[in-house]
């Protein structure tokens, strides 16, 4: 029959949303440069364009979720959804890259940073004790880990119930995470802009803590989504990019955990 569908790949019809999400981010980034720059309407412009750019994001994720329950994932194509994934996360691993850079070129070599007084941590500042509330949170992403692969099985073996209860955990534990990074940003002994010390450590942390909040808005919508019966043991790709993202969060607080905290500290009166 002349126009049948005679392979697995999924041919999209035409859609707004790439075109919008483009201005949209468009009004954002220009939105926040004209901000900075104490531009009168920039703040308008940017609270425009992440309103804007939020509602694209949902709308073609619905569309997205509408084509996986019409049948339109064939193995082919979830593999090239897997693969997309897989260079998402690889760009993120890169965007933390630049902040372990910019911290450790600081960090390894102290002389040639003359306004922290050639040594690191800078002379005479406190940091945060890496075994009070960071060594908790570090725990809890583990445990976190431990949960989001439970209910990941208990998917795949066709238990709905362990799936949703994996999730509520996990969900559970990002809060908590959050909650406690933030309680531990309001009692600080240090502010963002004070040395490079501070910048590099909020702008790491801090991308980090963002990343989080991403990850657990990424869980919730997986939690409705099993409540609505979207997954099976045989297609459940938006989980299981769900749970890539949140492993990969954990990978990276473990470095941060390490390299910042830790070793970072090191030799410095904690607070």
């Amino acid at each position: 029959m002349a126009g049948a569908k005679t392979h697995d790949f999924h041919i999209l019809p035409p859609s707004i949303w790439p075109l919008l999400t483009s201005f949209s981010a468009l009004a954002l980034f220009g939105g926040a440069v004209m901000w900075m720059h104490d531009h009168p309407i920039g703040n308008y412009v940017f609270f425009a364009g992440v309103i804007a750019t939020l509602f694209c994001m949902f709308s073609w994720w619905v569309d997205v979720i509408r084509e996986a329950q019409g049948g339109d994932h064939t193995p082919v194509v979830q593999l090239h959804l897997r693969y997309g994934m897989i260079l998402f996360i690889a760009s993120e691993v890169m965007f933390f890259v630049a902040w372990f850079w910019a911290y450790f070129n600081a960090a390894i070599f102290p002389p040639a940073v003359e306004s922290i007084g050639g040594v690191w941590p800078p002379q005479g500042m406190k940091v945060l004790d890496p075994f009070g509330y960071p060594l908790l949170n570090t725990l809890i992403l583990l445990c976190s880990g431990t949960t989001i692969t439970w209910a990941h099985h208990a998917l795949i073996h066709g238990d709905r119930e362990g799936l949703k209860k994996g999730l509520w955990v996990t969900i559970g534990l990002g809060v908590l995470f959050s909650f406690i990074q933030a309680y531990e940003y309001a009692h600080a002994p240090f502010g963002f802009g004070d040395n490079i010390y501070t910048s590099t450590f909020f702008m790491a942390t801090g991308f980090h803590g963002f990343h989080v909040i991403v990850g657990t808005i990424f869980l919730i919508v997986c939690l409705i989504r099993s409540y609505k019966g979207h997954f099976t043991p045989r297609q459940h790709f938006g989980f299981e990019a769900a749970a890539w993202y949140w492993h990969f969060v954990d990978v990276v607080w473990l470095f941060l955990f390490l390299a910042i905290y830790v070793w970072g500290g090191w030799g410095a009166e904690y607070h």
